[in-house]
C-alpha cells in the first residue's frame, strides 16, 4: 500500500502545470469527452453565497490524476451552461470525489437539475475514521504538506475576471482529492469502515435541495428576540422584514445589509430621527446616510403595532414533538452519545438528528417498521437497528 509520500510525490507531478480553464462551449465538450474515459475524478464548485441574496455555482473543478480544470459556469451562461456534463454526474461507473458533498450536491442539482451517482465524499471518510481535523485544508497540510490560501475562502466568485490567485486556490481544492481517497479507501478497509462509508455516500447522492423561502416569522429565532417588550419586539418585525425587501432588491445578503444584531439594538432603542440610529441603534454614518429614512419608517411601524402575540415561524423539528416523543428523543440522543464516544467519532456520524426525529415522533416497534421511517440503509440497520429499538422500549441501549 503507498504512503502519504508516495501519494504525494504521484500527485504533486502535475502541480506545476498549469490548469485547464473551460469558458467555451467547445472546451466544455473536450473536457466531457475527457472525464467520460476516467475511472474516478474530483469535483469541487465555489459560489456567490457571500454576495448574492439567491447563490449560485460560479466555479466548478475538476481532477482527474494527470490534469486539472477549471470551468466558468457564466461565461458559459448564455449558451446551454453546464448541461453537456449531466451525464457524468449520472454515470454510475465514475466515481465523483467530493470534500463536503452536500453543499455541492444542492447547489449542482438546484442550478442544473443534475442526477447523481457513485460519489465519494472525502469529508465524511474522514469523519467515519474519526479524524480529529476534518477540514479541507487541515487535511491537506497535515497528509501531503499543502497549504490553501485561506483568504481565498471569502473571495467573491461571481466577479469577473478572476484573479490569479482564485484560480490556483480553486484548483488546489481538487488537485490533492484523489490521492486523498486512494489513502482513505486502504483506511477505511482496513478498519472495516468502508461498507458504512459507501451506503453514507449513497444516501448523499440522493440529497434533493429544498427551494429558499422567506419566513417572515422567523425573526422569533433572532437572539434575544424571546425578550423584547411586544412594543420592541414588532420593530424588530418590521426591520426584519424591511431588510429581507431590501436584501432582494440589492441582490446581497440580508447580513450584508444589517446584522441581526444591528437589529436587535435598533429595535430596543426605536430611535425617532435618523441620528438616533448612530446614538442609540448601534449603526455607522454610512448605514444611518442610506438607510435612514426606511430603517425608522420602520420602527414607527413596529411602533404603531406592536407584536402582541408569540410570532409562529415555520416549524423546527422539536417543535413537532409531544411530551412522550420529546422524552423518546431524549434517551435517543444519549444512546448516540454514548456510542459516538465508544468509537470515537462525532455523534452524527452515528446517525444523524433527521434520524432521531423520525424515531422519537414515529416509535416504530419492527426492523421494517424503523427502516421506512428513518430510510436507513442496510448497514446502519445491521449496526443500530436492534439497538435503537430496545432504547424506544425504554431499555437501555
Amino acid at each position: 500500500m503507498p504512503n502519504d509520500a508516495d501519494i504525494h510525490s504521484s500527485q504533486a507531478a502535475h502541480l506545476d502545470d498549469a490548469p485547464i480553464l473551460v469558458a467555451t462551449p467547445a472546451a466544455l465538450a473536450t473536457l466531457r469527452d475527457a472525464l467520460g474515459t476516467e475511472a474516478t475524478i474530483a469535483v469541487d464548485t465555489e459560489a456567490d453565497s457571500l454576495y448574492a441574496y439567491f447563490e449560485k455555482v460560479c466555479l466548478l473543478q475538476f481532477s482527474t490524476r494527470t490534469a486539472d480544470y477549471v470551468v466558468d459556469p457564466l461565461a458559459l451562461a448564455q449558451t446551454e451552461g453546464l448541461a453537456m456534463l449531466a451525464p457524468i454526474f449520472a454515470d454510475a461507473h465514475i466515481e465523483k470525489v467530493f470534500h463536503a458533498a452536500e453543499y455541492d450536491i444542492l447547489s449542482l442539482r438546484r442550478d442544473y437539475a443534475f442526477e447523481f451517482a457513485n460519489l465519494f465524499d472525502t469529508m465524511v471518510a474522514a469523519r467515519i475514521l474519526g479524524w480529529k481535523n476534518v477540514g479541507l485544508g487541515n487535511i491537506l497540510h497535515e497528509r501531503f504538506g499543502a497549504t490553501l490560501n485561506k483568504k481565498m475562502q471569502r473571495a467573491d466568485w461571481g466577479k469577473r475576471p478572476l484573479s490569479a490567485a482564485q484560480i490556483a486556490y480553486a484548483r488546489e481544492d481538487t488537485h490533492y482529492l484523489l490521492a486523498l481517497r486512494d489513502l482513505q479507501i486502504g483506511e477505511l478497509e482496513r478498519v472495516g469502515r468502508l461498507e458504512e462509508a459507501r451506503e453514507e455516500f449513497a444516501r448523499l447522492a440522493r440529497t434533493q435541495p429544498t427551494p429558499r423561502r422567506f419566513d417572515p416569522d422567523a425573526y422569533w429565532h433572532i437572539a434575544g428576540a424571546h425578550t423584547l417588550t411586544p412594543t420592541s419586539l414588532g420593530v424588530l418585525r418590521e426591520l426584519f422584514r424591511w431588510r429581507d425587501a431590501e436584501a432582494r432588491r440589492a441582490d446581497r445578503p440580508p447580513f450584508k445589509i444589517l446584522s441581526d444584531a444591528a437589529l436587535m439594538q435598533i429595535a430596543r432603542a426605536a430611535p425617532a430621527a435618523p441620528r438616533g440610529l448612530t446614538r442609540w441603534g448601534g449603526v455607522s454614518d454610512y448605514v444611518a446616510r442610506r438607510y435612514g429614512a426606511a430603517l425608522i419608517a420602520a420602527v414607527a411601524r413596529g411602533i404603531a403595532e406592536p407584536q402582541r402575540t408569540r410570532p409562529r415561524p415555520r416549524s423546527r423539528g422539536d417543535s413537532l414533538l409531544d411530551n412522550a416523543a420529546r422524552v423518546r428523543l431524549s434517551a435517543l440522543k444519549e444512546w448516540r452519545k454514548r456510542r459516538a464516544a465508544a468509537r470515537g467519532v462525532e455523534t452524527d456520524v452515528i446517525v444523524s438528528n433527521e434520524v432521531l426525529f423520525a424515531l422519537a415522533r414515529q416509535n416504530p416497534c419492527t426492523l421494517e417498521q424503523l427502516v421506512a421511517v428513518t430510510g436507513l440503509g442496510p448497514w446502519k440497520t445491521r449496526e443500530y437497528g436492534e439497538e435503537l429499538l430496545q432504547v424506544l422500549r425504554g431499555e437501555r441501549g
